[in-house]
């Protein structure tokens, strides 16, 4: 049984095949990392499943429901919702109100929607920063607001851009908490990241793709021996650091 199953996706800009016949499943409660090199497809994939842009074939179901064809905002509704590699709050207003954009989702209350803003902005550890203007907020505390505004939508399934690209190791190491957090809330988590470290200590499943198609999937430890996967994205350089 799966939460979230992608069949044979695939997606052409001219004469550039990005995605070509993917096919994957998202079980409830896992974090399934998606990873391959800059150029590969993973944020077209993102933006397939969440109706930001349609496919040419294939077909996405999110608790077997078929939601090909919704736009976002109703993809959102139903519990699939996503972050962005490139961080954009909205930069001259709060924290606070920024999240709860997010939480009106759920509710027509404004009171309501604003009491479940702040507790996800607890959560997420963002509690001393509500009433600041998003712009005044660092790289690593934007990462988390873009979380909350997330978060707020109450996801089912929660995929993942990028979280960790620019930060440094303690603050990897914070994310990764946090992003554990989240899926024990009951979030089930699709991951496109670059950063291994993240990746090894998340994902329980990883699939790695290459100019649109799957060229490996298995458990993480397995990814990083597998020797197609080092020649297409790791490197040599990358193996001989694991195990020094």
């Amino acid at each position: 049984m799966s939460i979230l199953a992608a069949q044979n996706l695939t997606k052409s800009f001219g004469g550039l095949l990005a995605v070509s016949s993917l096919s994957f499943q998202l079980k409830p409660g896992e974090i399934l990392g998606l990873i391959g090199p800059n150029g590969a497809g993973k944020t077209t994939v993102f933006n397939l499943l969440t109706g930001f842009m349609p496919p040419d074939s294939g077909a996405v179901h999110l608790e077997g429901d078929l939601i090909l064809g919704l736009q976002p905002h109703e993809i959102c509704r139903r519990g699939l919702v996503r972050t962005f590699q490139i961080v954009r709050p909205f930069l001259n207003i709060s924290v606070l109100d920024n999240v709860l954009v997010g939480a009106l989702v759920r509710t027509g209350s404004v009171a309501r929607a604003r009491d479940h803003a702040r507790s996800v902005i607890d959560f997420v550890g963002l509690g001393a920063m509500t009433y600041a203007e998003a712009q005044s907020l660092p790289l690593p505390l934007r990462k988390r607001l873009e979380l909350a505004r997330a978060l707020a939508t109450q996801p089912k399934v929660l995929l993942l851009d990028e979280v960790m690209a620019g930060l440094n190791p303690t603050e990897v190491d914070e994310l990764i908490a946090l992003v554990r957090q989240i899926n024990q809330s009951g979030v089930s988590i699709l991951l496109i990241e670059h950063v291994m470290r993240g990746v090894m200590a998340l994902s329980q499943r990883v699939i790695v793709i290459n100019y649109g198609r799957t060229i490996a999937e298995g458990p993480p430890d397995d990814i990083v021996k597998n020797p197609t996967v080092i020649e297409a994205y790791l490197g040599k350089e990358f193996v001989v650091a694991e195990r020094s």
